[in-house]
């Protein structure tokens, strides 16, 4: 019995947060078109700690979570959680957005998979740090395909989805527009169906070109080609699927049906956490708001689980 309780009070002791301090370091990804930019936190202790790799979302969303317009910080808050629990991690700005915005290629030659790419150039530099006891992948939104893709078939440990969408991103945004006036759709549907049959849309509305633009349409097609569903099917590692139940930008439906493609999969709904991570309700007004609040802490109960699938 003895016994018993200490094994169980060292499994205990393990998932408590630790105060030790924390390391900062500036981090470069070299690349033939230029430097990615990105920032490792180290906690001091312990001596060989685990180490995830963050993925942020689409647009214009930086290492933190912010994008130019909107600012939360979701990210870096992710990061410094897991530190309290002797986790390190790596976020990066992508090439094109924050201090990477000179990384190139240009929009109009930008692919996904220069993104997959990427995660895999940072795996492969992780993996070879003797420090690190094991190297694991988080992608937030987009960041979970860029990061489902980037796992395969690399020395990833394990993996997790955050708000990360299950159908071909065409199919998610015709999804995300229906929340627009009936117009939007009936004008954005057939540029969509366009685009995911590889062809390019030569006239675009006003309404819709910071959308659609000619530049971004490569972009789009070579993203509309995968499915989530499809490429979690092929990880053979521990998963962890983690969704907030008042996420507007993508519903628990999603969650389940990532789940259901992979029999390796835990999957964690958050009650009440929106597609930033944060505490909000289903109010469409109300839960934006909290998109600009950068000092509004993440919810309780993100961390901890991500904490406890990678210990």
């Amino acid at each position: 019995m003895e016994k018993i309780r200490l094994v169980l009070f060292i499994f205990l002791l393990g998932l408590i947060p630790i105060t030790a301090q924390v390391e900062e370091k500036a981090i470069t990804l070299e690349t033939e078109t230029g430097n990615i930019e990105g920032t490792l936190l180290l906690p001091l202790t312990p001596e060989n700690p685990p180490v995830v790799l963050i993925i942020s979302g689409s647009g214009p969303t930086d290492r933190d979570g912010n994008n130019p317009i909107m600012k939360n910080n979701s990210l870096k808050m992710l990061a410094e959680g897991l530190a309290e629990y002797g986790i390190a991690s790596l976020r990066y700005d992508k090439r094109g957005i924050g201090e990477s915005k000179d990384a190139g290629p240009t929009e109009n030659q930008l692919r996904f998979e220069n993104y997959v790419d990427d995660a895999k150039a940072w795996i492969q530099l992780l993996s070879q740090e003797t420090r690190f006891s094991k190297v694991a992948v988080l992608g937030h939104s987009e960041g979970s395909l860029i990061g489902m893709l980037a796992s395969q078939n690399t020395a990833v440990a394990q993996y997790i989805s955050v708000a990360g969408i299950a159908d071909p991103a065409a199919k998610a945004l015709k999804e995300q527009l229906k929340a627009q006036p009936a117009f939007v759709t009936e004008l954005s549907n057939p540029i969509l169906d366009q685009l995911e049959m590889g062809q390019q849309v030569d006239s675009v509305p006003p309404i819709l070109f910071s959308l659609f633009r000619p530049s971004v349409q490569p972009y789009m097609i070579s993203w509309f080609q995968y499915d989530p569903k499809e490429e979690m099917a092929e990880l053979d590692i521990p998963i962890l699927i983690v969704q907030g139940t008042t996420d507007i930008q993508v519903d628990t439906s999603n969650a389940q049906a990532l789940a259901d493609a992979n029999p390796k999969t835990q999957l964690q709904l958050i009650e009440g956490m929106n597609h930033i991570l944060k505490l909000a309700p289903l109010d469409r007004t109300a839960n934006i708001s909290t998109y600009s609040l950068p000092d509004l802490p993440l919810i309780e109960g993100l961390v901890d689980r991500i904490a406890q699938f990678m210990n």
